[in-house]
């Protein structure tokens, strides 16, 4: 007799179409749960970059090694934060630490979480900066002085042979951190992928296209920060710098392109009973997001705009604009990305038969200015590490010396 009265008074409703259950009207993983893999994206993306210089040895990407790691611990910081909030009472989240249950994807994303920002993040940065901690605790006065001989936790040998040292444990950190970066951001995907009774999640493939798409949007995210910091500072950015950042993100670009399309036309060749749904779900209810604004916008544009900036003739003024803007349409692909996967998977009815909505709200815990709030959150404390371990003289260093190859190669 409920389910009678309930079913035609939910699927009379606007924005509802088809049979839906009454526990799907609302969807359980709103607009936080897609922020978190979008924000562990970008931090595995920027640390995989910074990897390229210190373990590949691309000396081109020397400028932004520091920024790099700088910009990964930011957003780290602030990437479980989504998590908590969602979870309504944050202070459960220590049951993790304090019963492990080692068959929860979700339950040992802490102890992930706990490795990379302990071990590989905090690590290597102070590794990397431990010379000139030191420096700066002999030449700064006041509280300023202290607080630096604090971060030198007493190791205040700066001989060539310590530093050597420091070299080779943060190189040893870095390799260490590949692996882990994949782990921590993959996972995510896996926990997607293995959703068996959801057939818009279920595929292989889903962790090797976010392990791929994070690679992407850090990379984009470490050209926006480098063009943006230069500008604020009025130094001249490094071409060279700039041009390998492009020819990495085309690159990335194109393989996770790639793996989207081979996914899609899995799903089309296998045609099992749910590609109904999903096609109408995808003509309709994420036809904006999917084929608009990640598709055309966030994916084919800015290729488009990379391989013309990059291998075209064009000054150096307007490649610089093109990149930018590429980089930002690549950061909306990236969104619409997580958007789709996590808000997408929730649209249809179990049933196969009905699609619902998700509706946004402005105020309150999962509400539009949470949002925001979380997403400048990791620029905020960027801007403080900056303050702290600036990385400009290590970047002004690094472009006199790449000024100079670039002289000597053209001699």
């Amino acid at each position: 007799m409920l389910y009678s009265i309930i079913f035609p008074l939910l699927n009379s409703m606007p924005g509802l179409s088809g049979y839906v259950f009454p526990n799907e009207y609302e969807l359980h993983w709103s607009i936080l749960i897609v922020i978190y893999p979008y924000l562990t994206g970008l931090v595995a993306g920027a640390f995989i970059l910074a990897s390229l210089e210190r373990v590949f040895k691309v000396s081109a990407l020397k400028p932004i090694y520091r920024l790099s790691l700088l910009t990964a611990l930011s957003f780290m910081i602030i990437a479980p934060l989504p998590l908590l909030a969602h979870l309504g009472h944050p202070e459960r989240s220590f049951e993790m630490f304090l019963t492990p249950h080692t068959a929860s994807a979700m339950a040992m994303f802490g102890f992930v979480y706990a490795w990379y920002l302990m071990v590989v993040l905090l690590l290597e940065i102070w590794f990397d900066y431990r010379k000139d901690i030191v420096i700066w605790s002999n030449e700064k006065k006041g509280i300023v002085k202290y607080f630096y001989k604090l971060l030198t936790l007493g190791a205040t040998d700066i001989s060539e042979k310590a530093v050597a040292f420091d070299h080779k444990i943060g190189r040893v950190i870095t390799i260490i951190g590949i692996p882990s970066a994949f782990l921590l951001h993959g996972y995510v995907g896996f926990i997607f992928g293995s959703i068996k009774a959801n057939p818009w999640w279920s595929s292989v493939l889903i962790p090797i296209v976010f392990l791929f798409s994070a690679i992407v949007s850090g990379i984009a995210l470490m050209l926006l920060v480098y063009m943006i910091t230069s500008m604020v500072r009025w130094t001249t950015m490094s071409m060279k710098c700039l041009n390998k950042l492009a020819e990495f993100l085309l690159y990335a670009m194109l393989i996770d392109f790639s793996l989207e399309t081979l996914d899609f036309i899995h799903r089309l060749y296998e045609s099992e009973e749910s590609i109904s749904i999903l096609s109408e779900m995808i003509s309709s209810r994420l036809f904006i997001s999917l084929i608009i604004t990640q598709i055309i916008i966030g994916s084919l544009m800015p290729m488009l705009g990379l391989v013309f900036a990059r291998f075209g003739k064009l000054p150096d003024e307007l490649r610089r604009m093109i990149y930018f803007i590429s980089a930002i349409l690549v950061q909306v692909g990236i969104f619409s990305t997580r958007w789709n996967v996590v808000i997408g998977g929730q649209l249809f009815s179990k049933s196969l038969r009905g699609l619902t909505t998700y509706k946004l709200d402005i105020f309150g815990i999962e509400g539009l200015l949470v949002s925001i709030a979380l997403l400048i959150a990791p620029i905020g404390i960027l801007w403080v590490l900056t303050k702290i371990l600036p990385p400009w003289n290590e970047m002004g260093k690094v472009q006199k010396e790449v000024a100079k190859m670039s002289a000597t190669e053209s001699v």
